[in-house]
């Protein structure tokens, strides 16, 4: 082990191109500092944060390349990145089809940006083709034995860790969360895992107590900011723009046209509208056209900008000050809204919003998705209870999707 190197703590972990995370990045750079790593790390926080990314500089510290990370002369590998490193291993869970060629291309464009949106789930096409289609990854028995299993089992070849990076680690399977978590029991001696979750709350209890755990919170509206202008060179005013309608999202934000992104809104407010006066023929047209027109991200962005306009209306009302809202060159638009849902039960509405937000990954259809959302805001926005109730909601479908 190259002492000189772990007890070093005068670099800062990620420098070169992790955004915000200091609270992360401070905990891991204390690890290597202390030369006492964990053979187990979990980052755990939303999509789009830099879990990958934090990932990434971590194991390239701990095997001393110098790349995401000034290590400050501390560097003992030749290597340009963890790209090129023998001892560094990435993961991605996989759709049921997939080519070699496709996985290599998607891990290509990580090395390049590790904030590059790679995952199936969230882009199921980075050429074009078929980019509206679903694409459901998961960590399969096969994969998980004939790759991540055998990968397990390597002694280190020029680095001080054999590190497995597991991306995503909840689309497991349950079989093969059971299977991986006997390599976390018995790890080999210079065996060490990076794990990453957007959602710890579904893992297995006896994965976590096993993990040092790692929290990646959202981002504020100043880092992503920060980061969009001094690493993707975007102008300033676009930028903040960008930062305030992001969600803590930085991986996504950067890849928004904001002229779109004006127009998607506009269609967001205008479900809004035909939800409160239960305009079904138009409901029913704006989700059918978000079903075809969009692909995963797109639906998922027209729920976060539900999601940040309903915030808007609930600041507004409370406040009355423009000043506050993300949306703040809609205010008087946001004026009209609230003076007509005074009695909204705006909570409830942002509930609906998340539960669709699940769902929406799950296969489910995204023309229903909204055309229930839009029916249960026809109630909410008048402080009524909700017409379609939350465990059957299939028995009210067939007159708004004929």
């Amino acid at each position: 082990m190259n002492e000189s190197f772990y007890a070093s703590d005068a670099f800062d972990l990620g420098n070169r191109r992790i955004v915000g995370q200091a609270k992360a990045r401070s905990q891991l750079s204390k690890s290597l500092a202390s030369g006492r790593i964990s053979h187990a790390y979990l980052l755990a926080g939303p999509a789009g944060v830099g879990k990958k990314a934090l990932a990434l500089a971590f194991a390239e510290a701990i095997n001393g390349v110098d790349h995401l990370s000034d290590l400050k002369g501390h560097a003992f590998s030749k290597k340009s990145s963890w790209y090129s490193h023998p001892d560094i291993n990435l993961f991605l869970p996989l759709p049921s089809t997939v080519s070699f060629d496709e996985l290599r291309m998607r891990i290509d464009m990580l090395s390049k940006d590790p904030y590059e949106i790679v995952d199936f789930g969230l882009r199921p096409s980075i050429t074009g083709d078929d980019s509206s289609k679903n694409r459901n990854a998961f960590y399969s028995v096969k994969y998980f034995n004939e790759e991540i299993r055998k990968v397990s089992y390597y002694k280190p070849n020029e680095g001080q860790k054999n590190i497995v990076i597991i991306t995503n680690v909840e689309k497991m399977r349950k079989e093969v969360a059971n299977g991986f978590l006997k390599l976390l029991e018995e790890p080999g001696e210079n065996l060490m895992f990076i794990l990453t979750t957007d959602n710890p709350n579904i893992l297995l209890p006896t994965i976590l107590s096993r993990c040092q755990i790692v929290h990646c919170p959202p981002l504020s509206h100043a880092e992503i900011e920060n980061g969009l202008v001094t690493l993707d060179g975007i102008p300033a005013g676009e930028a903040s723009y960008l930062a305030r309608i992001a969600g803590g999202n930085y991986a996504m934000t950067r890849f928004y046209d904001t002229a779109t992104l004006k127009t998607n809104r506009q269609a967001v407010i205008q479900f809004l509208r035909y939800a409160y006066i239960n305009d079904a023929v138009q409901i029913t047209r704006t989700a059918a056209s978000w079903q075809s027109d969009l692909n995963l991200e797109g639906q998922a962005s027209v729920l976060n900008m539900l999601e940040m306009f309903i915030r808007d209306l609930m600041v507004y009302m409370q406040t009355g000050n423009a000043d506050s809202l993300i949306n703040a060159d809609q205010a008087d638009v946001i004026g009209k809204f609230c003076a007509s849902l005074k009695d909204a039960r705006l909570d409830s509405m942002l509930q609906q919003v998340a539960f669709a937000r699940k769902i929406i990954y799950q296969n489910v259809s995204p023309k229903l998705i909204f055309t229930v959302l839009a029916n249960r805001f026809t109630a909410l926005m008048r402080g009524y209870d909700m017409v379609i109730p939350g465990d059957e909601p299939w028995h009210h479908l067939p007159a708004y999707t004929a």
